[in-house]
């Protein structure tokens, strides 16, 4: 099973003093993190693509890029690429750059994203949310198929035999789709014989088993080979060297942000009580040392059979130093209990 971590490029205020890390200073600590991830031998990173003051992640690509030139195996996707407001020739390109500057370890995880601010910023009507990611997705999957395409859509020119470059080094380009629980978006991975990466940020994992059990089945209702439905499951969570030191580190910073997005979209604040219950052993929340932490994500492949996990370890902008620790603790640590456990089974 591959594992790895995503960020969404966060400078959130420290709750502590309020000081915010600048965009230079954090784009330069994301570098450093991607290459020690790729030191420690973890397999994937991803960075989110956001629109707005608190994420330096608008142009994933770019991103990846930079770390592409310090890196040797570890992959490197967005996570995800907002292609509802994208254009998918650009996105294609973008990708099919970075794989050629990488020597093929690029990859697109597409999504409808978490947050809107995209929509009223490329001219796109939120109203045509489902629509749009529907018909770009189509454009998407054809530049990756063919070097030579002629396509039209509601939303975008038509393409009239008209050639796109560069090509990837990988035939094809892998592409996941990303979904946050909505069944109707697992069935439509399966049926396009697409990789499926669920986020589970909240809430018992187990409620999510019935939508990998609707992938699975409808991939071979499809008529696709099963050996095409990966499935990765993506998380929060922090590590450190004690379990306890883990959720004092990441406590203020988690709730930070959890409260600041919870004021808009309707949320309860974040409490301690309810952090602890989201790090139990039947909760989303992965924190802990490194042996709890790879028991966890033990039990998940367990449950899922899934063939990777993300960590996303920068909920806030926690400290970089204790950030760099935690990577370290999952790849040379976590990662080869997991890697042991499932190889044995």
């Amino acid at each position: 099973m591959e594992l790895g971590i995503y960020s969404f490029v966060e400078t959130s205020p420290d709750p502590a003093t309020g000081a915010t890390l600048s965009a230079r200073d954090r784009l330069d600590n994301l570098i450093a993190e991607i290459t020690l991830a790729d030191e420690v031998g973890l397999d994937v990173f991803g960075v989110g693509e956001h629109h707005r003051s608190d994420y330096v992640s608008s142009a994933p690509a770019v991103v990846l890029a930079a770390a592409a030139a310090r890196t040797k195996r570890i992959r490197l996707t967005s996570a995800v690429s907002v292609l509802s407001s994208d254009d998918p020739v650009r996105v294609f390109q973008q990708f099919a750059t970075l794989d050629l500057l990488s020597h093929g370890r690029a990859e697109i995880m597409a999504g409808r994203g978490s947050f809107v601010e995209s929509f009223p910023l490329f001219g796109y009507n939120l109203g045509d949310y489902n629509e749009l990611f529907q018909e770009k997705l189509e454009l998407l999957l054809k530049l990756r198929e063919d070097e030579e395409v002629s396509w039209s859509g509601q939303h975008r020119a038509p393409l009239d035999r008209q050639r796109v470059f560069p090509r990837p080094i990988q035939v094809p380009i892998p592409v996941w789709i990303a979904v946050g629980g909505t069944p109707e978006s697992v069935v439509r991975a399966a049926r396009l014989g697409l990789p499926l990466a669920i986020a589970i940020i909240g809430g018992p994992p187990d409620r999510f088993v019935p939508l990998v059990d609707l992938y699975r089945r409808t991939l071979v209702e499809a008529g696709h080979d099963p050996g095409v439905g990966r499935v990765s499951i993506n998380g929060h969570g922090f590590l450190a060297a004690d379990g306890e030191l883990a959720a004092e580190t990441a406590y203020p910073y988690f709730a930070e942000v959890m409260t600041r997005i919870g004021r808009e979209r309707g949320w309860p604040p974040m409490t301690r009580t309810r952090f602890d219950a989201d790090r139990s052993s039947r909760g989303s929340l992965l924190v802990g040392d490194p042996e709890q932490i790879a028991e966890r994500i033990v039990r998940m492949h367990e449950m899922f059979g899934n063939d990777r996990f993300l960590i996303q370890l920068t909920v806030g902008t926690i400290p970089h130093p204790e950030v760099m620790k935690a990577i370290e603790l999952l790849g040379t640590r976590v990662a080869p209990i997991v890697r042991d456990h499932v190889d044995a089974n």
